[in-house]
């Protein structure tokens, strides 16, 4: 049984105007020590989906179905205080911006030792002792010194390592990382993620590591999910949808990167925007911005339009598109045809 294990998740936010659908019939899982990218543009649900395994999700958002199986556990159906074990303790997370996760009135010591002590009975001074070598473990120079610092005195690059250590300070199962390089500069961002990476191998800590970048995601991560307007539309091995990506959206993302142009032209782009989730087009969300509507013979995909798609299995990978399961068919029937 896989570590974690989220089942057809429905997270939605209750407005005046009536519900907003954030989250539609997500699943997915992760192996203990497994690294697992979620990638997507801005609006695609990402952060939603990390916020909602463990509950963080702030009202008027809730969980409306689904499941969130950990080590065997459903996390949708604990109490707050039994999520209290499970927070922090067994799985952590790290923020965007650590100069909003970081007290600025505390020193570093005071907030890694408050946290140690919230879940174990603890003296200050072990607490410290803990502190100091989680410090070391995310190779911050002076380590002790910083304990007595405050996050202000701190580099950007310097705070998110003591995120990174305040993360790691109960020794989890599974850390969640939302778009942990946001605020660094590139060269910090690289020096960031190589560091979480040998950590989690080092420690046999599951990763998810929540990013726009598929390039740091084809570096870290064995396993990838693809988002578009709160839905999973593809996932499998990361290598495999980076060499090969199926769904049209997928292939909309690589061709954007910069290394895809030509030197010196305009760098490629999916055309058209996100939709609002409150007014999501009908049957595949990502049609009014897809050129594989239409086909090579200008005939419409109606299916497109008027259906939302299922999952097809491509490989190793599992794909929601109408146009990938239309010539997974067209493959299909030829190969019945030369068996009889």
């Amino acid at each position: 049984m896989a570590l974690l294990d989220v089942n057809h998740l429905d997270v939605r936010f209750a407005l005046r105007r009536g519900d907003v659908q954030a989250l539609r019939d997500v699943s997915f899982s992760l192996e203990r020590g497994e690294r697992l990218g979620i990638v997507g543009e801005s609006g695609a649900g990402k952060s939603v989906a990390a916020f909602s395994l463990l509950n963080l999700i702030a009202k008027p958002g809730y969980i409306a179905g689904g499941s969130i199986h950990f080590d065997g556990r459903d996390l949708t159906q604990m109490s707050d205080r039994a999520l209290r074990h499970v927070r922090g303790h067994r799985m952590s997370m790290i923020f965007q911006d650590p100069m909003m996760t970081l007290n600025p009135v505390l020193s570093i010591g005071e907030q890694m030792v408050e946290c140690l002590k919230a879940h174990r009975r603890i003296s200050t001074r072990e607490a410290r002792a803990i502190a100091l070598r989680k410090l070391e473990q995310v190779q911050i120079p002076s380590p002790a010194a910083r304990l007595d610092q405050y996050p202000h005195e701190l580099s950007g690059g310097m705070r998110q390592r003591v995120i990174i250590a305040i993360a790691l300070l109960l020794d989890p199962d599974i850390i969640i990382a939302d778009e942990p390089t946001t605020a660094l500069d590139v060269t910090i961002q690289a020096e960031i993620m190589a560091l979480l990476l040998e950590l989690c191998e080092k420690h046999n800590v599951g990763l998810i590591l929540i990013t726009h970048d598929l390039g740091v995601v084809s570096q870290v991560t064995q396993r990838m999910l693809v988002m578009y307007a709160g839905r999973v539309i593809e996932q499998g091995p990361t290598r495999e949808i980076i060499n090969d990506p199926q769904h049209p959206y997928t292939q909309g993302l690589i061709n954007a990167l910069p290394q895809m142009a030509t030197p010196g032209s305009r760098l490629n782009q999916i055309p058209g925007s996100m939709p609002s989730l409150d007014n999501l087009p009908s049957g595949c969300a990502f049609h009014p911005r897809c050129g594989f509507v239409e086909r090579a013979d200008g005939t419409t995909r109606r299916a497109c339009i008027d259906e939302v798609p299922g999952f097809v299995t491509s490989g190793n990978c599992r794909v929601a598109c109408h146009m990938v399961a239309e010539m997974l068919e067209r493959e299909r029937i030829p190969a019945e045809e030369i068996r009889r």
